[in-house]
C-alpha cells in the first residue's frame, strides 16, 4: 500500500506526530475498533499508569492490525480518546515512538470516561 501525504500551508500545520491528510491509492480498507490498555490474557487494565495504558493500547492495536494482514505502516487514520487532555503531550510522545513516519492523519478527543476505567483508547483505519 502506498500512502500519499497531503499538506497545505493554507491550514494549520500538524501539532504532533500526524499528517494533515493521507490518501491511500489502492488496497483494502479495514476499520479497527478502539483498543484500550487491557492485557489480552486477563481483559484487565495493564496498570493505573497513563503511559502504561497508552503503550498497551498501541500494542493491542498492532496485534489486531497484524491479524488483519497489515502493519503499523498501513495506518491512514488514528483517533485518540483521552479522559485527561492535560496528558496529550505524553500520548503524543508515545505515539511518535510507536508509529512510523510518515505519520497518519489523526484526531484527538477528550472524553468523560472510557470502558473499564481506562484513561486512553485508540482506533485506526488501515489500508492493506
Amino acid at each position: 500500500m502506498s500512502k500519499e501525504i497531503i499538506h497545505t500551508d493554507a491550514a494549520p500545520a500538524a501539532v504532533g506526530p500526524y499528517s494533515q491528510a493521507v490518501a491511500a491509492k489502492q488496497g483494502r480498507t479495514i476499520y479497527i475498533s478502539g483498543q484500550l490498555g487491557l492485557e489480552p490474557d486477563t481483559g484487565e487494565l495493564v496498570s493505573e499508569n497513563f503511559e502504561g495504558q497508552v503503550r498497551q493500547a498501541f500494542a493491542n492495536l498492532k496485534a489486531v492490525i497484524e491479524a488483519a494482514g497489515g502493519s503499523l505502516d498501513n495506518i491512514v487514520k488514528l483517533t485518540l480518546f483521552l479522559t485527561d487532555l492535560s496528558k496529550f503531550a505524553s500520548a503524543n510522545a508515545i505515539m511518535a515512538d510507536v508509529i512510523p513516519q510518515p505519520y497518519p492523519a489523526r484526531s484527538t478527543i477528550g472524553v468523560a470516561s472510557l470502558p473499564k476505567g481506562g484513561q486512553f483508547e485508540v482506533e485506526a483505519i488501515i489500508v492493506v
